[in-house]
């Protein structure tokens, strides 16, 4: 998916080096809140970087449970201010007799909240049902070692900005599939996510998906609701994504940089021995 245009805005700033200054344009990651509703009831505002905002919403509402299949999405669509010319609002019509306002807005507080008990997190996942990812499913350690590169390469809004997160989508042979970028790098996987969730394409058995910064709880559990089976970061992932990968069957990597990674579960996927 191609980043669109109003996911970058511009700007004058005041540039200080070597000891002198000048005004020069900048480029800025646009920065929005996003309103999803479900059947005419307000769901959540997440702030985003405008842009893919269907597959956004449509790949919360799968990762985050208040829809289990796509089949589920009767439908959906973006909502213009006539006042702005902006859309910050995607409405959602979904199946009836499958979303609890009440139980979602609970949930979605206790995932925002610093204090949450992680066996309360991960107890909450087993409560869905989701399945473990392909158990079958192997990539190469050489494959897995091409990837960082082909992420930072095709970054086109952090390159002009700087100030991204993103999520790549690839094959077992190392080819990206899609990428996308935004502020929030849960944002990001939920894009990425949501894609196949219009597509009607998962799950998402024979990917792997790649994360910019820290590997986190939140995108463990995304991965798994996707049906992806490997996740891989730039950087460390945290002890509560590793407790739910290891339980839940998901091969999890960090430090993924060049020819270096670290496997904190399921390493049979990507381990050269037999």
């Amino acid at each position: 998916m191609r980043p669109p245009k109003k996911s970058i805005e511009i700007t004058e700033v005041i540039e200080w080096r070597d000891g002198s200054e000048r005004r020069v344009t900048d480029y800025l990651a646009a920065e929005e809140p996003l309103a999803i509703t479900v059947n005419g009831t307000p769901l959540t505002v997440t702030m985003r970087t405008p842009g893919h905002d269907l597959e956004l919403a449509a790949g919360f509402l799968l990762t985050e449970g208040v829809i289990d299949a796509p089949e589920q999405i009767t439908q959906i669509r973006a909502a213009t201010d006539d006042a702005t010319g902006k859309s910050n609002l995607v409405e959602v019509e979904i199946t009836p007799g499958s979303y609890d306002p009440a139980s979602m807005q609970r949930n979605f507080y206790a995932a925002s909240s610093c204090g949450i008990c992680g066996k309360a997190s991960i107890e909450s996942i087993r409560r869905r049902g989701l399945q473990p990812p392909n158990p079958n499913f192997r990539v190469t350690p050489e494959i897995l070692c091409s990837l960082s590169h082909k992420l930072r390469s095709d970054q086109a809004v952090f390159e002009k900005t700087g100030g991204l997160h993103a999520a790549g989508l690839f094959t077992s042979n190392g080819d990206l599939m899609e990428i996308c970028e935004d502020i929030g790098r849960h944002n990001a996987v939920d894009k990425i996510i949501g894609s196949a969730v219009l597509q009607k394409r998962l799950p998402l058995s024979e990917h792997i998906m790649m994360v910019s910064g820290r590997g986190g709880f939140e995108l463990a559990q995304k991965a798994i609701a996707g049906g992806i089976p490997l996740m891989a970061s730039v950087s460390a992932p945290s002890s509560l994504a590793v407790k739910l990968s290891r339980e839940m069957g998901l091969t999890l990597i960090g430090f993924l940089r060049d020819q270096r990674f670290v496997v904190y579960s399921h390493p049979e996927r990507c381990s050269n021995k037999p």
